[in-house]
C-alpha cells in the first residue's frame, strides 16, 4: 500500500491515485498526499491564546498502519538536512521514506515514549508536511509532538525549546538559505537532544536506510488543527501546539540585560530599525523588540510571517539587501539596522527566474549609520565585548571558534583574552561537540551565521541583541545631548585594537556541476604538487592544502571541506563548492588580508584585496572551468 501524487499546476492541485488493493484511511490519505487541493501562498497568523485549550480525542490505543515502500535515489542528507524542489518532496512516499529512515536510524531509547519538537520557517508546505511527520512519528512510538503554532517555530528556537524542554530531538523544516514557494525548495533537518544538527553519524545511516526502506509506520488519525493552542490526544500519543515564542523569550531575558538594552532604545537620539523580511522572526520581532525591549511598533518592518516570505532573495548580503541598505546609507539614517534572514528584499530576477528568499531565524545582518559590519569581523568583536556588556558571559567565555573561511578576526581576539581557539568546517554541526564538552562559548561563521553554547545553532535575534547589548553598555553613562558612541565607532575601535582582516567573498551561484567540480579537482591537483616558499605574483606560499578536521572531542574527520592557499604574510585564498541548494552547484571564492596599518583601515576591502583577488580568479582558472565572466555576489 502506498500513495502518489500526480503535480498538475504551479499551484500544486493534486490528485490521490491509490495503489491497487489499498485500504488506507481517508484521514491518512488527506495528510500523507494532500488530496486534490491547492495551496494558495497564506499569511500566518501567530498570536498566541491567553489559555491553551486541551482536547482528548480517544482514550483508545491509537492502530500503527504498515505501509510497504520502496527506496528512492537521491535522499542523502547534506550539511544542514535534506534539501529539495517542492515537487520532490510532494513525489510518491518522498517525504514518508526519509522520515521513517530517519527513525530506523535511531536507537528505540532516542525517541520511544518520548518528546520530539517539532517546528519550521513557515515556508510553503511546512503546515502539510507537519501532518505526515507527525503521523510517523506516532507510528514509531513517539510519546508526544510539541509543534509551534502553525507549523511555526525559528530554527534557534526549536533549539532551544529542545533543550528547556529536555526532549529528545526535533525536526525543523527549512531550506534555510534557500528559495521558499511553490516552484522552489522546501527541507528538512533533525536535531539531537542537546538541540544541535544530527551528526555525520547519523545523518549517513538515514541515507544508508533510504536505500533499503521496505515499509513506513504510521497511524491512522485525523489533521491535527495548528492553528490552536492545546493538546490533542490519541491514546497514549499527544500533540500540543505551543507558542513557539514564549521558551525563546524567557531564554533571551535570561542572557541578556533587557533592561540595559531599554534604556538605549528609549534614548530620543537613538533611531532602531529592523527588518523581519516577512519570515519566521516577524512572529519574534514585535514580542522582544517591541514589547519587551520598548522599541517603536513602526521599527519593524515586514514583520507578517508569508509561505514565500513576500518574494525576498535568499542571501543576507549588500547586494540583495537594497532596501534595508537604502535607509541605512539614506541621508540621516537610523542609528543601527538589522534583519535576520534577511534574503533580501525585492524581486531580483537573474537567469528568467525570480528567487525567493528562506526565513528560519538563524542568521543576521548588522548595519549602522552608513556602515556595514561583516559577519567575520560582528562575531570577533561580539567576542571582545561580551564579557562587560552581556550577563550570561559575566565570568568570561570558555573558548571561540569560526569555520574555516571566516576571516581571522576571531583568532585574534582569541589570542589576545588567551582564550582556547577552533577552526571548524563549515556546517554548525561542527560547533556542537566543543559546547557540549564545555570547551566553546562564541562563534560564527562568514554565511551571516553568528551564536554561542544558549542554544545549539546559529542565532540571528541573539546577535542583533548582541549588537544592541554592546551600543547600550557603551552608552550607558551617557547624558543627554552627549554624542552616542556609535557602531561605526565600536568597529573602529577594534581594528584599532586588534588590526583589520579585509575580508571578501565572491559567489557563483547555479554553475554547472562538471565543470565546477572540475576546477575543484584542478585545484586539488596544484595543491598536492605545491611547495612552501613558492611564488605566488607578490605572495609568498606557506602552505596549501585540503581543509580537514579532526573533531577533538569525539576523533571523528572531516575531509575535502576547502582548498586553501595561506601565504607567509596571513592572507589565504579559499575554494569551496557549496551543495545546500537544490540545483546546480555554487562556487564560493574567500579572500583575506590582515592590515594592522590604522592609517588603511578605512580603505575599501575590494581596492585592498584586489591583488588578491586577481591572483584567486587566475589561479583557479574559474572562467574556463565555469564560464562565468562575474560573480553572482560579492560580499
Amino acid at each position: 500500500m502506498a500513495f502518489s501524487i500526480k503535480i498538475d499546476s504551479v499551484l500544486f492541485s493534486t490528485k490521490l491515485t491509490p495503489l491497487p488493493n489499498s485500504s488506507f484511511s481517508k484521514n491518512n490519505f488527506a495528510s500523507l498526499s494532500l488530496l486534490s487541493r491547492k495551496f494558495p501562498i497564506r499569511r500566518l497568523s501567530i498570536k498566541a491564546s491567553s489559555v491553551p485549550s486541551t482536547t482528548t480525542a480517544s482514550s483508545q490505543a491509537i492502530k500503527i498502519i504498515s505501509m510497504p515502500t520502496k527506496p528512492i535515489e537521491g535522499q542523502k542528507t547534506g550539511t544542514s538536512g535534506l534539501r529539495k524542489k517542492v515537487k520532490v518532496f510532494m513525489e510518491e512516499n518522498y517525504l514518508p521514506n526519509w522520515i521513517q529512515a530517519l527513525f530506523n536510524s535511531l536507537p528505540p531509547e532516542d525517541y520511544k515514549d518520548g518528546l520530539l519538537v517539532l517546528g519550521g520557517d513557515g515556508r510553503y508546505f511546512n503546515r502539510e508536511a507537519a501532518q505526515i511527520i507527525i503521523k510517523i512519528a506516532a507510528g514509531n512510538g513517539v510519546g508526544k509532538i510539541l509543534v509551534g503554532k502553525e507549523g511555526i517555530m525559528s530554527t534557534p528556537a526549536v533549539s532551544a525549546v529542545i533543550r528547556k524542554r529536555k526532549a529528545n530531538g526535533g525536526f525543523i523544516m527549512s531550506a534555510s538559505h534557500n528559495p521558499g514557494g511553490p516552484e522552489y525548495d522546501w527541507g528538512i533537518k533533525f536535531n539531537y537532544s542537546s538541540g544541535q544538527p544530527a551528526p555525520e553519524t547519523i545523518t549517513d545511516k538515514i541515507y544508508g536506510n533510504t536505500l533499503s526502506i521496505s515499509e513506513i509506520k504510521m497511524v491512522d488519525i485525523p489533521d491535527i488543527d495548528l492553528s490552536c493552542l492545546g493538546v490533542t490526544t490519541y491514546g497514549n500519543f499527544s500533540v500540543e501546539v505551543v507558542d513557539p515564542v514564549s521558551d525563546y523569550l524567557e531564554l533571551m531575558e535570561n542572557v541578556f540585560d533587557f533592561q540595559l538594552i531599554k534604556s538605549l532604545l528609549s534614548w530620543p537620539d537613538f533611531r532602531f530599525t529592523f527588518d523581519a523580511m516577512h519570515a519566521v522572526t516577524g512572529a519574534y520581532a514585535k514580542p522582544i523588540f517591541v514589547d519587551k525591549l520598548g522599541a517603536s511598533p513602526d521599527s519593524i518592518s515586514n514583520g507578517t510571517p508569508l509561505e514565500d516570505f513576500g518574494h525576498g532573495h535568499p542571501d543576507p548580503n549588500l547586494t540583495y539587501a537594497k532596501d534595508l541598505v537604502s535607509i541605512m546609507y539614506g541621508a540621516n539614517g537610523p542609528d543601527f539596522g538589522a534583519a535576520s534572514d534577511e534574503h533580501m528584499l525585492g524581486k531580483e530576477i537573474r537567469k528568467g527566474r525570480q528567487k525567493i528568499g528562506e526565513r528560519d531565524g538563524d542568521r543576521n545582518m548588522i548595519l549602522g549609520r552608513s556602515f556595514f559590519v561583516t559577519p567575520s569581523d560582528s562575531v570577533a568583536i561580539i567576542a571582545a565585548n561580551a564579557q562587560e556588556a552581556i550577563p550570561y558571559f559575566q565570568s568570561g567565555p570558555k573558548g571561540l571558534a569560526r569555520s574555516m573561511p571566516t576571516s581571522g578576526a576571531l583568532d585574534r581576539v582569541a589570542e589576545k583574552l588567551n582564550l582556547p581557539f577552533f577552526e571548524v568546517p563549515t556546517g554548525w554541526k561542527f560547533f556542537g561537540n566543543l559546547m557540549d564538552a564545555g570547551k566553546l562559548s562564541i562563534c560564527g561563521e562568514e554565511s551571516f551565521g553568528t551564536g554561542s553554547d544558549h542554544i545549539r545553532e546559529k542565532d540571528g535575534i541573539w546577535a542583533v541583541i548582541a549588537w544592541l547589548s554592546i551600543l547600550a553598555y557603551r552608552n550607558k553613562d551617557r547624558k543627554p545631548g552627549e554624542k552616542l558612541v556609535s557602531v561605526a565607532d565600536v568597529v573602529k575601535e577594534h581594528w584599532a585594537t586588534y588590526g583589520r582582516n579585509f575580508f571578501s567573498r565572491y559567489d557563483y551561484e547555479e554553475c554547472e556541476s562538471e565543470g565546477a567540480n572540475k576546477m575543484i579537482e584542478y585545484l586539488t591537483d596544484l595543491v598536492s604538487k605545491s611547495k612552501a616558499g613558492e611564488k605566488y605574483g607578490n605572495y609568498v606560499l606557506q602552505f596549501a592544502d585540503d581543509f580537514s578536521y579532526t573533531d577533538p572531542v569525539e576523533g571523528s574527520v572531516a575531509s575535502k571541506q576547502g582548498v586553501r592557499f595561506v601565504f607567509t604574510d596571513g592572507s589565504r585564498i579559499i575554494y569551496r563548492l557549496s551543495g545546500t541548494g537544490s540545483a546546480g552547484a555554487t562556487v564560493r571564492i574567500y579572500i583575506e588580508q590582515f592590515e594592522p596599518d590604522v592609517s588603511k583601515h578605512e580603505m575599501d576591502a575590494q581596492v585592498a584585496l584586489k591583488p588578491l583577488i586577481d591572483l584567486a580568479l587566475s589561479l583557479s582558472k574559474l572562467k574556463d572551468f565555469t564560464g562565468r565572466e562575474k560573480p553572482t555576489v560579492i560580499t
